[in-house]
């Protein structure tokens, strides 16, 4: 934060001797005051995010525009009242190289500490309760041990079933008054069911008991993961739950704007990258340039997906998917696979609405009606528009789903996504799409 307020008053130093402002009213003691004051409300408003241990980078990037974009407001309602507005290039301009330069440094700031964590310095010890077969505790402590950086080790979990397949199982539930009282313990997060009220009560008395952060953990699905708010009415806590972020008819439209961008541009170069590609595929094998196949898309209606034919013309298309060795595919057709030039069609798809550039990858009908009856909330997935790439892709879980708990894993991150949408995830999604396109995939097939 006090470099936050560094980077605010080195860039407007720099503003103002750059454009030669030295002479107007924009350089003076109360503009520079005024700046100041400014930041110290947002911070008091916003300032909660450099608190939090888990935090994406497009996330952060969401955060610093809420946080310039008030800044901004305070400021220029300030100046105003003294009549010090500044021209409008001079604003336009401080807070071009300010966002410029606190992006830079919270994304430096964040990648540091990452990395300082995971050297084992600044971490939280943390304990984690189960009760039962629950899996809420063991989905957390997969989560919080997901990346070392996030800096928390976990240094107990009590489960009231035996797990000796888990390395920090400590026992049962009832040993963990002893443990609390001879280990030194920051937080403890508890995931036993509600109903376990006298126990539960317990758990929160030695927490208070041992100067430790309680946490409860709610027995959601793990396919749920939206943002929940808790309020109370007296002394009842009452949960709600924020709406989808792509019912809010503006990001739908960020979205679709962005969808439209991208795919006009790629339809506008077309004929340079589609018709060296289509005289590859019609040299490798007779058939059409396009393979055309019905899938499951938006609310679970049907469409036709575009893609360029990888494969012989063969009968199974529709109902079995391609495999690392598949004889079907064409040596072109591997190609254009491995490096997805495949799915270049589908910006057809994106354009004429069907589709979006970021989004669950859309499955055959015949997968989503076995699928849907195997795995629960998977139709969540279709709450919005299907993608070319997607959340689940770019973290490993692109190609075949030969197994069921590929699929799942799939949904579970396809879920992830349409329930915490932003427009900078979008981006990150895209960013690391090219990067792994260019990098080679293996589950690419």
């Amino acid at each position: 934060m006090i470099i936050d307020f560094i980077v605010l008053n080195l860039s407007y130093v720099v503003l103002c001797h750059w454009a030669n402002l030295q002479d107007t009213p924009f350089y003076s003691k109360q503009v520079w005051f005024l700046l100041n004051l400014s930041f110290f409300i947002v911070v008091y408003v916003l300032g909660s995010l450099h608190d939090k241990r888990v935090v994406y980078i497009d996330r952060v990037l969401v955060h610093l525009v809420k946080y310039v974009m008030l800044h901004a407001v305070i400021f220029l309602m300030l100046v105003s009242f003294i009549d010090a507005l500044p021209p409008w290039k001079a604003i336009l301009y401080f807070y071009l190289i300010f966002v410029t330069a606190l992006s830079v440094w919270w994304i430096v700031a964040r990648k540091l500490l990452k990395w300082y964590r995971g050297k084992g310095y600044n971490y939280k010890r943390i304990v984690v309760i189960g009760s039962g077969s629950s899996g809420a505790s063991v989905r957390l402590m997969e989560q919080l041990e997901r990346d070392q950086g996030y800096g928390y080790h976990i240094i107990g979990f009590f489960n009231d079933e035996p797990a000796p397949n888990i390395p920090s199982y400590k026992g049962s539930i009832d040993q963990l008054e002893n443990f609390l009282s001879e280990n030194t313990i920051d937080e403890l997060y508890c995931a036993i069911p509600e109903n376990e009220n006298n126990e539960l009560q317990h758990i929160i008395n030695l927490a208070e008991r041992n100067a430790i952060d309680f946490y409860y953990v709610p027995q959601f699905s793990k396919y749920i993961s939206r943002r929940f708010e808790v309020e109370t009415f007296g002394t009842v806590p009452v949960m709600s739950i924020h709406p989808h972020p792509l019912n809010n008819p503006i990001n739908k439209m960020a979205k679709r704007t962005l969808d439209l961008v991208i795919s006009s541009i790629v339809l506008l170069l077309s004929p340079i990258i589609f018709l060296p590609i289509a005289i590859g595929i019609k040299l490798s094998s007779p058939g059409p340039v396009f393979f055309r196949q019905q899938r499951t898309g938006y609310r679970g209606k049907s469409f036709e997906c575009l893609k360029f034919r990888s494969m012989r013309v063969n009968a199974q298309s529709d109902s079995l998917q391609a495999t690392k060795d598949d004889p079907r595919k064409t040596k072109f057709g591997n190609i254009l696979r491995k490096t997805s030039l495949d799915e270049l069609p589908q910006f057809i798809n994106v354009f004429k609405g069907e589709m979006s550039i970021v989004g669950p990858r859309p499955h055959m009908v015949q997968q989503t009606q076995e699928y849907s009856e195997l795995i629960d909330k998977y139709m969540l997935r279709h709450t919005i528009k299907p993608g070319i790439t997607g959340w689940a892709q770019v973290n490993g879980y692109r190609g075949p789903t030969d197994t069921l708990d590929k699929m799942e894993k799939r949904v579970e991150f396809d879920v992830w996504y349409a329930e915490n949408w932003n427009f900078m995830l979008d981006i990150k999604i895209i960013f690391l799409t090219v990067f792994n396109a260019i990098r080679g995939e293996k589950n690419a097939l």
